[in-house]
């Protein structure tokens, strides 16, 4: 018989499409209930899990069921029997049911719930807009020996830092030179004591999760050869996904067109609609929810 995947391994798996790094910092995606060793022989998806969800997921006996929505969105004061989030996940967990979630990762995602709008509804020429930032990072700047520059970069990488994504591994260097003078005591790893040295460095710059902050200082560190090593640790906004879509609808489509569309595309019956059906339409924008805060993105895309 062949080696079921667990849990965590096959999440790892989609993780390369889906990437959960690239969630927003307030979302809980990821595994939410159960082992992540276990194996998952049967897996199921939904969009929300509900009571429905949970008996099927108990019927077919699910080892792991992925969600949209998160099951557990707030802290839980505990898992007591009944309706409601924390029922949900005591029976999911008593059944053996593991449950993760993608939610905002698969909004961003290539090929996920953004673009997935996009097509059913039919927009032409798409491309993103609207950033939605992350978890918090930070920028880490060392200054290192050029030929120590790969290990220390191998060190922090396994630590959790220089990931962008699904791309690990990922500096900057840039040349230079660093000047200090070694003192009474010290053990200098080039250079001599008692004078003003000028060694020839590289600066290599990588980002890490705030989360993993201790682990990958504590790992620059170890693999550093110099007694005292040299770094700067920054704030920082980057690497944001886009959530949104912007495109051309087919030629004469008006508002009213558009939302019948949308409601057929989308079993949706009569979507709500503001402003004037007649209206011909020369570029649309979509997000998933309820786009709230991106409608001055839409408007300057």
């Amino acid at each position: 018989m062949a080696h079921a995947r667990s849990v965590d391994e096959l999440l790892a798996a989609l993780a390369e499409r889906v990437p959960l790094s690239r969630a927003a910092a307030w979302d809980p995606v990821g595994l939410q209930v159960g082992d992540p060793a276990a194996p998952a022989r049967r897996v199921g998806v939904c969009h929300e899990v509900t009571g429905p969800v949970v008996a099927r997921a108990e019927a077919d006996g699910l080892d792991l069921l992925v969600a949209y929505h998160p099951l557990i969105f707030r802290p839980l004061r505990g898992l007591l029997a009944g309706p409601g989030p924390g029922g949900h996940a005591l029976r999911l967990a008593r059944a053996g049911t593991a449950v993760a979630a993608v939610h905002t990762a698969f909004d961003v995602a290539p090929g996920g719930a953004s673009d997935a709008l996009a097509a059913a509804l039919g927009l032409d020429d798409v491309r993103g807009f609207a950033p939605l930032h992350g978890a918090e990072t930070l920028k880490v700047a060392a200054f290192v020996p050029d030929e120590a520059a790969d290990a220390i970069l191998d060190a922090v990488a396994a630590a959790g830092g220089a990931r962008v994504g699904n791309y690990s591994h990922c500096s900057f260097r840039s040349p230079g030179v660093g000047s200090f003078h070694a003192g009474r005591g010290t053990r200098p790893a080039a250079g001599r004591v008692g004078q003003l040295n000028r060694e020839p460095e590289v600066r290599l710059e990588f980002v890490a999760p705030r989360a993993r902050e201790a682990e990958v200082l504590a790992a620059l560190v170890n693999a550093h050869p110099y007694e005292e090593p040299a770094y700067d640790v920054l704030d920082r906004r980057g690497d944001a996904a886009l959530i949104g879509r912007v495109g051309t609808p087919p030629p004469g489509t008006t508002l009213g067109s558009l939302a019948d569309r949308a409601g057929e595309a989308l079993g949706a019956g009569s979507p709500r609609v503001a402003g004037d059906r007649g209206r011909t339409l020369g570029r649309v924008a979509v997000v998933p929810g309820s786009g709230s805060d991106f409608v001055a993105d839409a408007r300057a895309a």
